[in-house]
């Protein structure tokens, strides 16, 4: 049982055990319940109210948080596989251009100074 729903239970108990007891103390004593009685199943209901409220915003929060995850994630996939095809299509279109003796060469090493050539 999820907290929420176990929340739920537990503020229903506590309403209907002080419902329950201010009614038969009521028609047998002609009395009610004390106050410190009362005063704990309202408090107990108020709080597990409260408690269901927030386990129900939590739980919405995590599944817009998983779906903005999953968007970003086929976002970005996308993006990949775009930008993968259309590099490889500029170096065939320069090997293309240049003919078959053209080769690729790498950039040289950064941070070589003219002293070193």
């Amino acid at each position: 049982m999820t907290l929420k729903w176990l929340a739920v239970v537990v503020a229903v108990v506590s309403v209907t055990s002080c419902v329950t007891g201010n009614v038969v103390v009521g028609v047998l004593n002609g009395g009610q319940l004390p106050l410190v009685v009362n005063l704990l199943a309202l408090t107990t209901a108020g709080t597990a109210v409260i408690l269901a409220v927030v386990a129900e915003l939590h739980d919405r929060l995590n599944d817009r948080v998983s779906a903005l995850t999953e968007f970003l994630v086929a976002r970005l996939n996308e993006i990949e596989a775009h930008t993968g095809d259309r590099n490889t299509g500029f170096v065939e279109g320069y090997l293309l251009s240049h003919g078959q003796e053209a080769a690729v060469v790498p950039f040289g090493r950064r941070g070589r100074g003219a002293a070193e050539r």
